[in-house]
């Protein structure tokens, strides 16, 4: 009996240690949104000042991501249009400089691919949120010997749960969210 015990704490123990932090490299990520105007076409944009954290094992399985986003980071290419979404309107960027992402669980649901459920908060508002994810690869970098991971990730949310935008019959109420990372193990 003890030496069963024993054999568990040691597996649980190996699984535990075989985690580690993961960094985003920013140079080589993107956090990119459309959303419908008028019905008949789509704004995109993106977030340029960003910070991702992950904790995982080599292979990248069952990740666990902390995400923060700079609101006042946002860029559609139209300044007047960036100062608007940066408004008490929208984003609210000088109340609530970031918005962030937690996530609480995750699914495999392919060889490469899987769910990831977590906690989105905009505003002071947090919703739970599913994004699919796909695992691009892993490669170990030949500049730093350590292991990178290529990750996008994608999901829907609806502004007006957050409170972006109010009922602004302009905007559609579905954002798409498009997110391509390159992580690096540290």
């Amino acid at each position: 009996m003890k030496k069963t015990i024993f054999i568990f704490l040691l597996i649980g123990c190996s699984t535990l240690m075989a985690q580690s932090t993961w960094k985003v490299d920013a140079g080589h990520s993107n956090i990119n949104f459309s959303i419908s105007h008028l019905v008949i076409s789509e704004v995109t944009g993106n977030f340029g000042k960003f910070d991702i954290e992950a904790v995982a094992n080599d292979a990248f399985s069952d990740p666990t991501f902390t995400v923060t986003i700079e609101t006042a980071s946002i860029s559609t290419s139209n300044e007047r249009r960036d100062g608007h979404l940066k408004s008490d309107d929208f984003f609210a960027a000088e109340a609530h400089p970031t918005m962030t992402f937690k996530s609480n669980s995750y699914k495999k649901t392919g060889d490469k691919t899987f769910l990831l459920d977590g906690d989105f908060t905009i505003r002071g508002n947090t919703k739970p949120i599913q994004l699919k994810g796909k695992l691009n690869g892993i490669i170990t970098d030949q500049r730093s010997k350590k292991l990178k991971a290529g990750i996008k990730l994608t999901g829907t949310i609806a502004r007006k749960e957050f409170g972006v935008g109010g009922d602004n019959a302009a905007l559609g109420d579905d954002v798409e969210i498009i997110i391509n990372l390159e992580m690096a193990q540290q």
